[in-house]
């Protein structure tokens, strides 16, 4: 044989091998096409540059009833789905692309015509008149040359997504309505729990101050109301706190505050049950002044209650050691150091766990093993983390971490202190009057007792709001003292009233009520009341915060005559 022979020998057998591999990849190309518009998972439509449908697979059938001969070159996709939604859909997209859409099939294929990624959801209508939601994604289909020559629509049946998301939002809903009873009920709990250890404390607090002091028997009967009535309202704060923070609606005002100020505050409330026990607490300085993001009233809880608890579990004659170090950048670490018994590794174990006082529930010391779980939650929810280190016979140091932070607040005007304010009011010889709005005559009774030892106030009652507005407005007091929960209208509708009058919106508003939990509180300053107290009254708080709103309306009205304030 030649070698021209062979070589056209070997080049039509290549050529053979080529066409059947061709072949072969047509016929497996047209399978996967076929199995494509056979699909019954899927309903794939095809039209004409017009939008007739041309192509109307087995999974449309399936899903809209329609046999593909009822609808091919007769109709277009708009037709079967809801018109109004349509219509909505090109109002829409007029406004979104800035330009007029007819309802219909441009409403459908607008994107899609200008080479935009389109995936829509509306509702499908079957043949029968039922009608689910459906998920389409449509293409335009160009020619070699770029024009368009039809549309692909493929789309899938959502009606188990939606099913899912309906009852997805019911139990939502029904969980935030259930959430919402639940604060309502802690709210109305702590209400009605603290209205009438109001009177208890109020009254215990006034017998011991009374003049003449009273007798060495009678003081030891007031100091153990006093005591177990102080432990139910930690107790009764401890519980609504644990709760509100498991239910999620513990409210925190995150912002750069002192760890010096926050921690000289701390010394000056844990001082007098250091001193009472013998404990020495010590505070040693700091050279760096550090700003923490922190929500300071939760800072300040989270330190009284280790130190507190310090104090409590420690030794006689023991000490306390409060220092500050930087553990990683970014983080300062607050540590807490006792001298106490200590704790073993199983007890150090069980550590923060609700109502588990880890035996001591044997010494004596009133506690309801739910501090420590109060204490971690919070410091976790402002971002922070919590810690104990303990060896038994030697003590334990617990500790916090917060994130620091180089922002500092800038508090604006100068608030006077309750020492300053109380000097001014009583160097001022005139008269003030003070108009306590309450319906509850055991708190009347108290204010009364406590106004009745201050010769430089004058007391005005209402029982009920709309009285207060009459009298206020008549009489024109220097401060109001308001109670919320009241007869007839709220304590915050008659602030509103109050604020609206040109005659009475320059008097300041103290709130005090047994409404005490944290929402409660920042809807009332948020309100506009001057201060928020919080019942049970604590008399020393309350003649301090009467003091100041005293010297502030002195303030405001030398201001209204255009005189200066010494």
């Amino acid at each position: 044989m030649l070698e021209s022979d062979s070589v056209t020998h070997d080049s039509g057998k290549a050529d053979g091998i080529t066409e059947v591999r061709r072949q072969a990849a047509l016929l497996k190309t047209g399978a996967l096409q076929n199995a494509i518009l056979t699909s019954a998972k899927f309903s794939i439509i095809a039209t004409d540059e017009k939008g007739i449908i041309q192509l109307f697979n087995v999974g449309a059938e399936r899903m809209l009833g329609y046999l593909a001969a009822e609808v091919v070159n007769k109709i277009n996709p708009s037709d079967i789905h809801d018109p109004q939604e349509v219509m909505a859909r090109a109002r829409t997209l007029s406004v979104e692309l800035g330009t007029t859409i007819t309802p219909g099939f441009e409403a459908l294929a607008f994107k899609a015509s200008r080479g935009i990624e389109d995936i829509y959801e509306l509702t499908y209508i079957c043949k029968d008149g039922s009608r689910f939601p459906a998920i389409v994604s449509i293409t335009a289909l160009r020619d070699d040359y770029g024009h368009i020559i039809g549309y692909l629509l493929i789309g899938t049946d959502n009606s188990v997504r939606k099913e899912v998301e309906l009852e997805l939002n019911k139990a939502m809903a029904v969980a935030e309505k259930a959430n919402l009873a639940k604060s309502d009920f802690l709210s109305s709990m702590s209400h009605e729990l603290r209205t009438p250890l109001s009177a208890i404390l109020g009254f215990a607090q006034l017998m011991e101050s009374g003049s003449p002091s009273p007798t060495t028997s009678q003081k030891r009967s007031i100091d153990q109301i006093l005591q177990a009535g102080w432990y139910l309202l930690e107790l009764i704060n401890e519980i609504l706190d644990l709760a509100l923070i498991e239910s999620g609606k513990l409210s925190l005002s995150v912002e750069p505050i002192s760890l010096a100020e926050v921690m000289h505050e701390c010394r000056d409330m844990i001082e007098p049950q250091a001193q009472k026990r013998g404990i020495n607490v010590a505070f040693p300085p700091v050279d760096i002044r550090y700003f923490v993001q922190a929500d300071r009233t939760r800072v300040k809880q989270v330190l009284i209650n280790l130190l507190s608890n310090a104090i409590k579990y420690n030794r006689a004659g023991g000490t306390v050691v409060v220092d500050q170090i930087s553990t990683i950048p970014g983080r300062i670490r607050i540590r807490v150091k006792d001298s106490g018994a200590g704790l073993t590794a199983d007890k150090l174990a069980q550590l923060f766990q609700p109502f588990n006082r880890l035996g001591q529930e044997a010494n004596g010391e009133e506690g309801t093993g739910i501090g420590l779980v109060t204490t971690k939650r919070l410091v976790e929810l402002m971002g922070g983390a919590i810690g104990a280190e303990s060896t038994v016979g030697s003590g334990s140091v617990f500790w916090i971490e917060l994130n620091l932070t180089a922002e500092r607040r800038v508090v604006r005007g100068t608030a006077l202190s309750p020492a300053a304010a109380h000097r001014n009011v009583q160097s001022d010889a005139q008269l003030r009057t003070l108009l306590y709005v309450e319906d509850n005559p055991a708190n009347l009774m108290l204010v009364e007792d406590l106004i009745a030892r201050r010769s430089d106030i004058r007391l005005l009652t209402a029982r009920d709001g709309n009285s207060g507005i009459e009298i206020a407005r008549a009489s024109r007091p220097d401060v109001i003292l308001m109670d919320i929960n009241l007869p007839g209208i709220s304590g915050l509708k008659a602030l509103r009233i109050l604020a609206e009058d040109p005659t009475t919106a320059h008097i300041p508003v103290v709130a005090l009520s047994a409404n005490a939990i944290p929402r409660d509180i920042q809807k009332g300053l948020e309100a506009g009341f001057f201060r928020y107290l919080t019942k049970p009254i604590k008399v020393n708080e309350f003649m301090a915060t009467l003091d100041v709103a005293l010297e502030f309306a002195k303030t405001q009205s030398a201001g209204a005559r255009g005189e200066k304030t010494a």
